[in-house]
Parts: C-alpha cells; structure tokens; sequence
C-alpha cells in the first residue's frame, strides 16, 4: 500500500505537511496547486508554495514532495514546468480536478475534463519540458458535471506521456458530498494502462481497505481523513501489514496526548511565519481544530474555547489548558 497526502488548497499547505508528515505512514506529498495564468512565474513563488524545494524537495521528516500545477495555457504550463524542475521537485503534478468558481470560470482545474485534447497537449507539453527522469503526474476528478468521459480523460492523460493518475473518485457537480464513486476507479484502470492512485472519502481504515477492493488500487491518496485523524496513514499501514487484519477491527490511530504536542508545533510553526498577518494566525490553527474535532471531542472544546480569539497572544492560555486535557 502505498499512501499519498492530498493537496487541499487553503488547508494543507507546507506547515500542515510538516506536521502530518512527522507522524509516519506518508510516502509522498503534493503541493497546493501554484497558479500559472499567461506569465513565467519567478522562482520565488514557486518557493513560497513549496519551501521543501530548498531542502531537496522533502518534507523536514524526508517525505518526498510533488509540485503542483493548475492552468490551461499549454505553452506558459511547459515553460513554468521547466523553470519549477530545475528548483528540484520530486516530480510535477496537473491539476485536472480543482472544483472551485474562480478556477473553473477560466478553464482551468475540473472544467478540463470537457476538454480531453486539451488535457494531452497540456501533458505532453509538460513532459517533453521537463527531464525524462523527473515524473510528471496528473490529478483528476470523474468529470465536470457529469462522468461520461472519464475514461477518455484519462486514457488522454496516458498516451500524452503521464507516469501516474490519481483520481478523485466525484464529479466537480458532486463537490465533496458523500459517497466517493470508487468503482468507476475501477473501469478507468481496467482501459486505461497507467499507475493509478484511488482518492475520495477515505476517513476510516475500513474505508480504506474498501477503496482498494473496490478501485482496485494499491496506491491511496488520502485528504480531509489525514487531517481530521494524524493517525490514519499509520493506521492502514499496520492494518495492510496484519494478517488478521480486519475493517471491523480496533483502529491504531491517535489519541489526543498524541494529537497534543503536534498542535502546539503547528502553533509554533504559524508563529514562525513571516507571511502570515498576526491577525490571521489563529485563524489557521482554528481551520485545523474544525477538522480535528470530527474525530476528537478535546478539539472540539478546544475549538469552541478559542473560536473568537483573535489575537495570538491570547491564544497561548488556551493551549496551555488544552495540554492538561486528559483522554
């Protein structure tokens, strides 16, 4: 089993990496998306999206780091692709799956997937832009507003020269609504020959050990569960390695005297940052404590406990306490 974390854009972002990736069960990440809309972007915005690049494309714990891509302009993607290889990723990834508004009303993200030529010319652009040895990979959702050219989709992304495809398992119509549609994971690999990579509404180890019987893939790419739940990638891993292993079982994930002092890490890394406004610093630790107390009530009274601070300086009691929870 080989596990992947998402990019979430907005949520899990170099910081968030870094903690996640501390926790052990993540074989490899990739970036939020870094816009490329008609110019050659400076090395330097590369960089403030994918720190790791200055430290040999891995996380601080050694994760290995794919770059991310989203835009529609095949010519400025290559030239962007080439300027980011030389910084040293470990592979550039496309974005084919972006739901949001603002992305889809200029073409790019999901509102590709009404577009299969364009997808492989924007692939095949990449590919020839880039080193052979470096991987390019691709990340797409079932469809625009519907899933009917799936395959063709992804069989474009194939022949126009991809290493990998993950595939959100939803349309960009389905948003992030339950259920993932896993099994339409499985009629795209069984015509299209390409590495395949299964993501969408794996939160739970049963849900994980289903997606691979379903989809077919021994490769998993895992989002909001990782978030909500640190523990979960560590989870799978023992589940897959058991033999008695079992979805109904016991799960091996984090308590919260786990969860504790990667919150406070986390605190400590966003009060390092110099390209976060004091003001919205506890914003970013209360994102991560909304998802958080899905799985854990301490971070639900933590969350409740600080969801009007502001000030960073006011937030330090709050975490204090927080340590002497129990549970």
């Amino acid at each position: 089993m080989t596990l992947l974390l998402a990019p979430m854009e907005g949520l899990l972002d170099h910081t968030l990496r870094d903690i996640l990736t501390r926790v052990g069960g993540i074989d490899r990440c990739v970036s939020e998306f870094i816009r490329v809309s008609g110019t050659l972007l400076p090395e330097r915005t590369f960089l403030r999206v994918v720190p790791e690049l200055r430290h040999g494309g891995r996380t601080p714990s050694g994760v290995p780091v794919r770059a991310q891509l989203l835009g529609s302009d095949v010519n400025c993607l290559a030239e962007n692709a080439a300027r980011l290889a030389s910084l040293g990723p470990h592979g550039i990834d496309l974005n084919f799956g972006c739901p949001a508004k603002t992305v889809n009303r200029h073409g790019g993200g999901a509102a590709l997937l009404d577009d299969p030529e364009l997808i492989a010319r924007i692939v095949a652009a990449v590919r020839r832009a880039v080193p052979p040895a470096m991987p390019v990979t691709a990340k797409m959702r079932l469809g625009h507003l519907d899933d009917r050219r799936a395959v063709e989709c992804a069989q474009a992304i194939a022949d126009a020269g991809a290493d990998e495809l993950v595939v959100h398992a939803r349309t960009k119509a389905d948003g992030y609504r339950p259920p993932a549609y896993w099994e339409r994971i499985a009629d795209i690999r069984a015509a299209v020959r390409l590495p395949m990579v299964a993501n969408g509404e794996i939160w739970t180890v049963a849900d994980a050990l289903r997606c691979r019987e379903v989809s077919g893939c021994d490769a998993l790419m895992l989002g909001r569960g990782m978030v909500a739940d640190p523990g979960l990638a560590l989870a799978i891993v023992a589940a897959t390695r058991s033999r008695d292993a079992s979805p109904s079982g016991p799960l091996p994930t984090f308590d919260w005297a786990d969860l504790r002092p990667l919150i406070m890490a986390f605190w400590s890394l966003v009060l390092a940052r110099t390209d976060i406004a004091d003001r919205h610093r506890a914003g970013r630790l209360k994102q991560w404590l909304h998802t958080l107390r899905w799985r854990h009530p301490q971070a639900e009274a933590l969350y409740q406990a600080v969801r009007t601070v502001n000030d960073p300086a006011q937030m330090a009691p709050h975490l204090v306490a927080s340590m002497r929870q129990t549970g």
